[in-house]
């Protein structure tokens, strides 16, 4: 039998953080309905997960955390998100049951309608088209519209969120001292690392420009994590049918969202250690026409894009520090995330993310 092999911090795949899914584990799951059988395993790297066909039931989502990553109580906070968003009509998937098993958990989802393209695909590759590019644009944006509304508070400290707070501050400085004292295993990581003066002389430039714009944006529960793998698709009209893996969602704002979708499709950072990062500019184009076609920006959120794009990453970067750190215990991926914190945003400051930059301003039509 082929290994079960995970997406790695690179273009080549990895042995998997956490076993994969089996028949067996999915039936005790499921419960006594039928037979049951595996059909697909997700390459995702930070839980294990599984299409599963059950006899009597039908196909079903089926994820698994340990418990150092969800609890059922965390699982709730996305949950919550998620049916807000149903009920306002958002294509997103039904959660079925939430089962805790020793030190696991499980989430069990409806599959979702529609074709899942992507579901190979790396984090950081590009659509598959410049058409693709503008009706994710226009889903992120309809979704925008359903999360109104929704008024929860953000997560608790949990590793693999994609929070913003650090550089939502006027002070990141003191925002980052605070994210780090919460999480105790990423104080640990960041040790005999100059952490501090990375982030004045890296990150500091770039929330200067962005600190006039803060306050007037508003606050909104988001997903966090728009690629294109996380998209079913109608394959008659090419448009998004359903929204899924809301894992790293959390209370930031439309633009930290947008930025992310950004960043998540249209800058290849897989090419960074090549010094040749490849940009698609057509999808950039098409990905925020498509979104403002269906939710103009405010003038606000025109000038904060640019601003805020070469930061988006940073929080999620420091999440994933502390998961490589406090919970799988890799040394390698914990300095490639640390990489992650600064180079994404260090390229920023150069020629090619200028230009970037400098597109997204004229897309946009900030100042």
């Amino acid at each position: 039998m082929t290994p079960h092999l995970a997406h790695g911090m690179g273009h080549e795949p990895v042995a998997p953080d956490w076993p994969p899914l089996t028949d067996g584990e999915a039936a005790a799951v499921l419960g006594g309905r039928g037979p049951v059988r595996v059909l697909w395993r997700s390459p995702r790297p930070l839980s294990a997960a599984a299409l599963v066909e059950q006899a009597g039931r039908g196909l079903v989502f089926v994820k698994r955390h340990h418990v150092s990553v969800r609890t059922a109580e965390s699982l709730g906070e996305e949950h919550g998100f998620l049916r807000h968003l149903r009920e306002r009509g958002a294509p997103v998937v039904e959660v079925l049951d939430v089962v805790a098993l020793g030190e696991w958990v499980y989430e069990v989802h409806t599959a979702g309608r529609g074709t899942d393209l992507y579901q190979d695909a790396l984090s950081w590759t590009p659509f598959a088209s410049v058409g693709h590019a503008a009706a994710a644009g226009a889903a992120l944006a309809r979704l925008h519209a359903a999360a109104e509304g929704y008024d929860a508070p953000r997560r608790r400290p949990q590793p693999l969120v994609a929070s913003f707070t650090v550089f939502a501050s006027a002070d990141p400085v003191a925002g980052l001292e605070r994210y780090v004292a919460e999480r105790p295993a990423l104080g640990a990581a960041l040790a005999g690392r100059a952490w501090r003066e990375d982030v004045v002389r890296i990150h500091l430039p770039f929330h200067e420009r962005l600190a006039p714009f803060l306050d007037k944006l508003e606050p909104m529960w988001t997903h966090n994590d728009w690629h294109a793998s996380n998209l079913l698709w109608d394959a008659g009209t090419s448009q998004v049918s359903t929204v899924l893996d809301f894992g790293l969602s959390d209370r930031t704002t439309a633009v930290h969202d947008l930025a992310t979708a950004i960043e998540r499709n249209v800058v290849q950072w897989l090419d960074l250690p090549t010094g040749q990062v490849r940009v698609e500019f057509d999808h950039l184009g098409a990905l925020l026409g498509g979104y403002s076609a269906v939710r103009p920006l405010s003038g606000a959120e025109a000038a904060a894009l640019p601003e805020l794009l070469p930061l988006v990453h940073a929080e999620f970067a420091l999440s994933e520090v502390d998961y490589f750190h406090g919970v799988v215990g890799s040394a390698q991926n914990t300095a490639l995330a640390y990489d992650y914190f600064t180079e994404h945003a260090r390229w920023f400051g150069g020629e090619r993310g200028a230009e970037l930059l400098g597109r997204v301003r004229q897309s946009v039509g900030g100042r």
